[in-house]
Formats: structure tokens, C-alpha cells, sequence
């Protein structure tokens, strides 16, 4: 059995994420994986965080005579064991720590100011309703007298 090391690719469409995976080489692309080693996603910004490899893994699978692919050796060849991208990855991937880091609350919110209510409107209501029922008690109380 010839083991290849390559890329499985997931996500959506315009949104791809690869697995470096060594895989049996008669599988298809996203076929069935026999390790999962790293990752690779394209859409991060900075170029030297893409690639999260496990090192030691890639090390074991290569001395056991897998084959990378051609983009695999290229991530390997800069974030492998003695890759030659290790310390512009490691600043990388503190950059995109520290962009993700959330800022601390705002407490200095300006106070709102309250709406004036519409009383005219409602006490103008309340006043008709109220003028009305004195008058239609009084009619009964009229009639009654006579």
C-alpha cells in the first residue's frame, strides 16, 4: 500500500479549508483518511498563519515512505520540522492572536434622555371620559325627582 500525504478538501463554495491527511493513494481526494496531520486555510490573512502542521506526525509518515504532494512539500518544506518559515509563522500567528482578542467594555455610555410622553393627548381622553359620566348618572337622578 503506497501512502500519500495530501490535501482533503472541506468548507462551502469561494470558502475551501484543506485537512493535510495521509491517505491510502487509490482513495479519492476526499476519501477515507488514515491520519489527519494539519491543516490549510487560504482565506486567513496573514499568509505565514495558513498552515498548521503536526510536525511530528509528517516526520513519522515521511520516514515510513509516504509521498507529498507537491503543495504539501512546499507547506512542509516551510513549517515542517526544520522549516525554513518557523519564526514568521510563530510572529503570525501571535499577530492574529492579538487581532482576535476582544476590547475591554465601554462603561463611558452616554446617559438618554427620556421621551416626553404624550399626557395632552392621554389626559384629554381621560378628562372627556370622565366629564361623561357625571352627566349620565345625573340624567337618571334627574328623571327620578319628577
Amino acid at each position: 500500500m503506497a501512502v500519500r500525504i495530501r490535501m482533503k478538501k472541506f468548507g462551502r463554495r469561494h470558502q475551501p479549508f484543506y485537512r493535510i491527511c495521509a491517505m491510502d493513494s487509490r482513495t479519492a481526494r476526499d476519501g477515507r483518511v488514515l491520519e489527519e496531520l494539519g491543516t490549510y486555510d487560504p482565506l486567513v490573512p496573514e499568509t505565514d498563519a495558513r498552515a498548521i502542521l503536526n510536525k511530528e506526525r509528517i516526520q513519522y509518515w515521511l520516514s515510513v515512505g509516504a509521498s507529498p504532494s507537491e503543495k504539501v512539500n512546499a507547506l512542509i518544506k516551510k513549517y515542517g520540522v526544520d522549516g525554513t518559515h518557523l519564526d514568521q509563522q510563530k510572529q503570525a500567528l501571535d499577530r492574529l492572536a492579538q487581532s482576535r482578542r476582544r476590547p475591554e467594555p465601554r462603561t463611558d455610555f452616554p446617559q438618554p434622555v427620556p421621551k416626553k410622553k404624550e399626557q395632552p393627548a392621554e389626559a384629554a381622553a381621560a378628562e372627556a371620559s370622565a366629564a361623561e359620566q357625571p352627566q349620565a348618572e345625573a340624567a337618571p337622578e334627574a328623571g327620578g325627582q319628577e
